[in-house]
Protein backbone atom coordinates (compact mmCIF):
# COMPACT_ATOMS: atom_id res chain seq x y z
CA UNK A 1 0.00 0.00 0.00
CA UNK A 2 1.37 3.70 -1.24
CA UNK A 3 1.64 6.31 1.03
CA UNK A 4 0.87 9.60 -0.60
CA UNK A 5 0.94 13.21 0.99
CA UNK A 6 -0.40 16.46 -0.01
CA UNK A 7 -1.70 19.86 0.91
CA UNK A 8 -4.88 20.91 1.37
CA UNK A 9 -6.51 24.30 2.73
CA UNK A 10 -7.57 24.26 5.60
CA UNK A 11 -11.07 24.96 5.03
CA UNK A 12 -11.13 22.01 3.20
CA UNK A 13 -9.89 19.84 5.73
CA UNK A 14 -12.17 21.00 8.05
CA UNK A 15 -15.23 20.59 5.95
CA UNK A 16 -13.67 16.92 4.96
CA UNK A 17 -12.66 15.88 8.52
CA UNK A 18 -17.16 17.59 9.71
CA UNK A 19 -18.19 15.49 6.47
CA UNK A 20 -16.63 12.01 7.17
CA UNK A 21 -15.28 12.38 10.33
CA UNK A 22 -17.16 8.95 11.59
CA UNK A 23 -14.95 6.80 8.82
CA UNK A 24 -12.18 5.52 7.42
CA UNK A 25 -10.53 8.81 6.41
CA UNK A 26 -7.96 7.19 3.98
CA UNK A 27 -10.91 4.72 2.84
CA UNK A 28 -12.72 7.49 1.75
CA UNK A 29 -10.03 9.05 0.21
CA UNK A 30 -9.21 6.12 -1.87
CA UNK A 31 -12.84 5.92 -2.99
CA UNK A 32 -12.73 9.57 -3.97
CA UNK A 33 -9.30 8.96 -5.93
CA UNK A 34 -10.96 5.88 -7.60
CA UNK A 35 -14.22 8.13 -8.85
CA UNK A 36 -11.41 10.63 -9.74
CA UNK A 37 -9.85 8.23 -11.89
CA UNK A 38 -12.72 6.89 -13.61
CA UNK A 39 -14.03 10.16 -14.18
CA UNK A 40 -10.92 11.52 -15.86
CA UNK A 41 -10.82 8.08 -18.39
CA UNK A 42 -14.35 8.99 -19.21
CA UNK A 43 -13.54 12.30 -20.23
CA UNK A 44 -10.88 11.14 -22.18
CA UNK A 45 -12.86 8.64 -24.17
CA UNK A 46 -15.20 11.59 -25.04
CA UNK A 47 -12.90 13.76 -26.16
CA UNK A 48 -11.42 10.97 -28.25
CA UNK A 49 -14.85 10.01 -29.64
CA UNK A 50 -15.63 13.99 -29.82
CA UNK A 51 -12.92 14.48 -32.11
CA UNK A 52 -12.95 11.08 -34.46
CA UNK A 53 -16.39 12.05 -35.01
CA UNK A 54 -15.66 15.74 -35.85
CA UNK A 55 -12.64 15.25 -38.18
CA UNK A 56 -15.23 12.49 -40.23
CA UNK A 57 -17.37 15.62 -41.01
CA UNK A 58 -14.51 16.88 -43.67
CA UNK A 59 -15.20 13.64 -45.41
CA UNK A 60 -18.99 13.70 -45.24
CA UNK A 61 -21.34 15.04 -48.46
CA UNK A 62 -22.28 18.37 -48.76
CA UNK A 63 -25.94 19.23 -48.82
CA UNK A 64 -27.65 22.56 -49.30
CA UNK A 65 -30.94 23.23 -47.53
CA UNK A 66 -32.35 23.43 -50.82
CA UNK A 67 -31.47 19.81 -51.60
CA UNK A 68 -32.96 19.02 -48.10
CA UNK A 69 -36.22 20.19 -48.69
CA UNK A 70 -36.47 18.37 -52.24
CA UNK A 71 -35.74 15.06 -50.84
CA UNK A 72 -38.41 15.66 -48.16
CA UNK A 73 -41.02 16.89 -50.53
CA UNK A 74 -40.25 14.48 -53.60
CA UNK A 75 -42.86 11.30 -54.11
CA UNK A 76 -45.27 13.45 -51.96
CA UNK A 77 -48.98 13.94 -52.82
Amino acid sequence: MATVNFSVPDEVKAAFDKAFGDQNKSAVVAELMRRAVRERQVQIRRERLFRKLSGARADRPRVSSADIRRTRTADRP
